[in-house]
C-alpha cells in the first residue's frame, strides 16, 4: 500500500487532528509534558467547556489518560503526537528559510538528515551586506574561537580559517576536520603545509580526506552550528550566506551530518595527519 492509499484509508483520522486547531494544540502540548486542565486552558487560550469534550474523545480513543489529575499521552499516542510535531517543525523550517534552501545545492545533505530538517527551525540566516562585508566569515571565525570542541567540513580553505583552527588546536581544543581531495591538495602547498607540520604532534587534531567533492561548509561545536552550501548549480561555494544556530537540536543535527561523512570517508586518519 502506497502513501496515497494509506491517506485515503486514514483520511478521517488525519483530518480530525489537522482540522481542529484545539485538538492539535492539546496533542502538541501533551507531547511536551503532562498537563492539568488549567494549564491546557492557559496554553490554548480556550475554555474548559471547549477543551473537555476534546479530552473525553481522546480518552475514549485510548489516546490520552489521566494520572494524578494530569492529562498525558498514552505510549501509542506519543508516536502520533511526535509525528505531528515533527511535521510542523519540518514545514516551518522549510517555509522560514525558503529562500536559503531554494538558492542552494541541497543534494549533499543525506536523506535521513533532510527528513530531520525541522531540527534547524531555531536558526538564523546571516548574509554579507555592503555594510557588513565578510559577515558570514567573521561569524564562522567567532564560532571557532568560542568552541570547546570543533567538528568541521571544509570545501574551501583560507589562511584565516587555518590560523584560527591552528590556534585552537594548540590551546588543547579537540578538532576534527573533513576535507575533499582538492582541499587536501591545497594543504600540501605553502603556507598550509607549514601549518600542518606544526600540528603534526597534536593528538587532539584529526584530519580526514574524502575522495569526493563536498558541496558544503560545516562548523559544529558544543555551542553552535554554522552551515554554508554551494549555490544551486552545485559549482560555486556560497561564501556570502550561512545558517547559524545555538539550539541544541540544531547542534545535534550538525553532529549527525558530520558523523555521516566521517563514517563514509574513504581515508580516516587518527591522531596526527596524513595527506
Amino acid at each position: 500500500m502506497n502513501s496515497f492509499e494509506i491517506y485515503n484509508e486514514m483520511e478521517d483520522n488525519l483530518q480530525a487532528i489537522y482540522r481542529s486547531r484545539l485538538l492539535t494544540e492539546i496533542l502538541l502540548s501533551l507531547n511536551e509534558s503532562s498537563r492539568k486542565l488549567s494549564q491546557l486552558r492557559e496554553i490554548t487560550g480556550s475554555t474548559s467547556q471547549a477543551i473537555i469534550p476534546k479530552l473525553r474523545k481522546l480518552e475514549e480513543d485510548h489516546l490520552i489518560e489521566t494520572k494524578e489529575r494530569e492529562y498525558c499521552l498514552t505510549p501509542i499516542e506519543k508516536i502520533v503526537a511526535s509525528g505531528v510535531a515533527d511535521s510542523f517543525a519540518t514545514f516551518g523550517t522549510i517555509n522560514k528559510f525558503k529562500y536559503f534552501w531554494s538558492m542552494h545545492y541541497m543534494e549533499g545533505i543525506p536523506t535521513p538528515l533532510l527528513n530531520k530538517i525541522g531540527y534547524l527551525y531555531n536558526s538564523k540566516v546571516i548574509y554579507d551586506r555592503r555594510t557588513k562585508i565578510l559577515n558570514v566569515y567573521s561569524n564562522q571565525l567567532k564560532t571557532i574561537k568560542e568552541a570547546d570542541h570543533i567538528y568541521g567540513i571544509s570545501s574551501v580553505i583560507t589562511e584565516g580559517y587555518a590560523d584560527s583552527i591552528s590556534e585552537r588546536v594548540k590551546e588543547g581544543v579537540p578538532v576534527k576536520l573533513i576535507v575533499p581531495l582538492h582541499v587536501a591538495e591545497e594543504l600540501k602547498q605553502s603556507p598550509y603545509t607549514e601549518k600542518l607540520d606544526v600540528l603534526k604532534s597534536y593528538k587532539n587534531f584529526q584530519l580526514i580526506s574524502k575522495n569526493e567533492d563536498l558541496k558544503m561548509g560545516l562548523i559544529v561545536t558544543d555551542k553552535c552550528l554554522a552551515l554554508s552550501l554551494h549555490k544551486k548549480s552545485g559549482i560555486e561555494y556560497d561564501i556570502t550566506t550561512g545558517l547559524f544556530s545555538s539550539d541544541p537540536k540544531a547542534i545535534e543535527w550538525g553532529e549527525r551530518l558530520f558523523g555521516y561523512y566521517k563514517v563514509h570517508s574513504e581515508a580516516k586518519l587518527r591522531g596526527n595527519y596524513a595527506l
